[in-house]
């Protein structure tokens, strides 16, 4: 069995066994950035390190572990690494919106190899190999043709991580037609990838946030940059903004409104 296939087996195991009989059913636990966790998070990361350690035995890299291993890991990993976070939306895990997931990546001098992301209440999966395309439950990425028309399109913004006047003048005055954010990260790189939305913008990712979904948005063919810098990969691994969308045109009309609000109001 090819190692894609065989994270994938795990993801799933894990989901059946860790996540899904503790949905809406875990008390939450705070911690010191202000997000929390839950049981089912432990549970499901000590599930996936003991299982990705035996297919494929390097450095796995946990969103629940402290800083301080994170930084480690990142450190020991460049060779190989596991990027997971066991529940990536662990609020709506808890509140019982079904918009979470499990999110693992394997990657190697800091870009992603393959990534798998599966929402266990939808059954979606999506998943990717470099240079192997993207696919959601066996149909290649993306889905949806995205539409070539900025004042048209439907953006996915995550405006809590932007900057106070940024957030404010996308709140106000934004150039698309409609804005969503629901709040798990590797599901906005997915449905940005399958097309659901057009356009997606984000003010700073660590590597769990954005290793899978990143590979998955490029091998579905889509267009990403940060702030700053054209190569997204040029980018602080620990601070990663995002400006993102299929279709190059609109990527590019998206990537030059973003950055001329950005300087403005920097």
């Amino acid at each position: 069995m090819e190692m894609l296939e065989q994270v994938i087996t795990i993801v799933k195991r894990v989901a059946e066994k860790d996540v899904m009989p503790r949905f809406m059913q875990v008390s939450r636990q705070h911690k010191g950035d202000g997000s929390f966790y839950t049981e089912a998070d432990l549970a499901a990361q000590a599930s996936l390190v003991t299982e990705l350690t035996k297919l494929y035995p390097v450095v796995v890299m946990g969103e629940e572990m402290s800083q301080q291993q994170q930084l480690q890991c990142w450190e020991d990993g460049a060779a190989g690494l596991w990027s997971i976070d066991p529940i990536d939306g662990t609020s709506n895990f808890y509140n019982g919106i079904p918009y979470f997931a499990i999110s693992v990546a394997l990657m190697q001098n800091g870009r992603g190899l393959l990534g798998v992301i599966y929402n266990p209440a939808t059954k979606e999966l999506f998943y990717a190999e470099r240079g192997k395309g993207a696919f959601l439950n066996g149909v290649a990425l993306p889905i949806r043709k995205s539409t070539a028309s900025l004042q048209n399109a439907v953006a996915n913004v995550d405006l809590k991580r932007l900057s106070r006047k940024l957030a404010a003048k996308v709140a106000a005055n934004p150039p698309y037609a409609s804005q969503r954010n629901y709040g798990a990260c590797a599901l906005e790189w997915c449905y940005t990838a399958a097309g659901y939305f057009d356009l997606y913008l984000h003010g700073g990712q660590k590597p769990w946030d954005y290793a899978a979904g990143s590979l998955i948005l490029e091998e579905a063919g889509g267009h990403m940059c940060g702030f700053e810098h054209d190569d997204y990969w040029l980018q602080t691994p620990w601070q990663r903004s995002v400006i993102a969308a299929l279709d190059l045109q609109l990527f590019e009309q998206w990537r030059d409104w973003v950055r001329e609000q950005y300087l403005l109001l920097k």
